[in-house]
C-alpha cells in the first residue's frame, strides 16, 4: 500500500517533521527532514535565511540564538542516536555547581567514530555505562562517570579534588562508585586522579578543606580529627558546624573560604557565626584557603600550638556526632 504523501505547511515543514520539532526542542536533523518528507529544495532554501544551522546538518527551525538546552539537544542530534553527554555538562544535569562548558563532551559505544565540530565534542569509548540517564531528548552519564570525567579535564590536583569532593558531599556518587570508575580509565588518567579521590574519601566538603585534612592527619601532636561533625549544645540545640573538631578538646577548625562556602552576605553571616562557639567555651581556629597554600607548615604548627592550650582548659559542655567513614 502507498503512503499518501505528507501534507506541507508554507514553511515547508510536515506534520511528522513537526512532530520532530515538538520533541526536540525546536530542532531537527537533515536526515530526519527528508524522513519526514521535507523535500530537499526546502532545505536549502530554509537553512541559513530562516533556520539557524547550529551544528552541521542540524537545524533550530527559527533564527533566534540557541539555549543551554537547545546547544545539548543539538549536540545529541548531531553526534548521533547512541551517543551521551559526559563530564561538566552531564555533572550538571546531575546538580554539580559547575560552569557551563564551551565543548560539550559526549561519548559514543563503539563502533561509533570520535569527531569534533564547533561545541560538540564526541569520542568513542569502549567503557560501558549502565546507568545512562535520559531526561526527554538529553541522554547523559552515569552521575559517578560525569564527576570522572570531569575532574580529568581539571588542570591541577586542587580542582579535580573540589570536582570528586563536591559529588560526593551531594551525594551524587560514593567514594566507591568514582573509585570503579577511576579503576576503569587508562593507568596514565587513573594516576591523575588519586589525590583527589583520597581527598573525597576524607568526608570533607570542599577542596581547601580536603587539603587540612591531609595536612593535619601526619601530625604527631594532633590526633585524627573528625570531618564536618553535627555539634549541639546542652539543650540540644545545633551549633554551627566546624570543617575539622577535635572531640577530645573541644577545638574547631574553620576553613574561611569566600568561594567554597557561600556568597556575600551568606559567607558574612557562615564567619560571624564562628562567635557562637567561642560563647560555649569552644578554641576555634580559622584558615583560609591561601594560608593553608602559602604556608602549610606554619599552618599546622599554630594547629598544633593551639591544640595544646585546648588541652589546658576543660572541655566544653557540648555533643559532637561524628560522621561515619566512607
Amino acid at each position: 500500500m502507498t503512503r499518501a504523501p505528507e501534507t506541507t505547511t508554507p514553511d515547508g515543514l510536515t506534520t511528522d517533521a513537526r512532530t520532530y520539532l515538538a520533541a526536540q526542542d525546536g530542532l531537527i536533523t537533515r536526515a530526519q527532514a527528508l524522513s519526514s518528507g521535507v523535500t530537499k529544495e526546502t532545505i536549502r532554501w530554509r537553512a541559513g535565511r530562516h533556520w539557524r544551522v547550529v551544528l552541521p546538518r542540524t537545524y533550530l527551525v527559527g533564527r533566534e540564538s540557541p539555549s543551554e538546552r537547545q546547544r545539548l539537544v543539538a549536540a545529541l542530534l548531531w553526534a548521533g542516536p547512541r551517543a551521551y553527554l559526559t563530564g561538566d555538562a552531564a555533572a550538571r544535569l546531575h546538580g554539580m555547581g559547575l560552569p557551563a562548558p564551551p565543548v560539550l563532551e559526549m561519548l559514543t559505544p563503539w563502533p561509533g567514530k570520535s569527531r569534533h565540530n564547533g561545541f560538540a565534542s564526541v569520542r568513542r569509548t569502549l567503557l560501558d555505562d549502565v546507568a545512562i540517564c535520559t531526561r526527554g531528548p538529553i541522554r547523559y552519564a552515569s552521575p559517578a562517570r560525569s564527576a570522572v570525567d570531569a575532574a580529568l579535564r581539571r588542570r591541577s590536583s586542587r580542582e579535580r579534588t573540589a570536582v570528586l569532593v563536591e559529588a560526593v558531599q551531594r551525594g551524587l556518587a560514593s567514594v566507591e562508585e568514582l573509585h570503579e570508575w577511576t579503576c576503569r580509565l587508562r593507568d596514565r588518567d587513573g594516576a591523575q586522579l588519586v589525590e583527589a579521590l583520597d581527598h573525597a574519601a576524607t568526608g570533607a566538603w570542599s577542596a581547601p578543606e580536603a587539603e587540612l585534612v591531609a595536612l593535619v592527619l601526619p601530625s604527631s601532636v594532633l590526633p585524627e580529627p573528625w570531618t564536618t561533625p553535627p555539634l549541639r549544645d546542652a539543650t540540644g540545640a545545633a551549633l554551627l558546624t566546624p570543617d575539622l573538631w577535635f572531640d577530645d578538646v573541644g577545638m574547631a577548625v574553620l576553613v574561611h573560604s569566600f568561594q567554597y562556602h557561600s556568597q556575600g552576605e551568606d559567607w558574612v553571616t557562615t564567619v560571624e557565626r564562628d562567635g557562637d562557639l567561642t560563647r560555649l567555651g569552644v578554641v576555634v581556629v580559622g584558615v583560609t584557603p591561601t594560608g593553608l597554600r602559602r604556608d602549610g607548615a606554619g599552618t599546622l604548627r599554630r594547629l598544633e600550638e593551639t591544640y595544646a592550650v585546648a588541652a589546658r582548659r576543660p572541655r566544653p559542655d557540648l555533643r559532637a556526632t561524628r560522621r561515619p567513614t566512607r
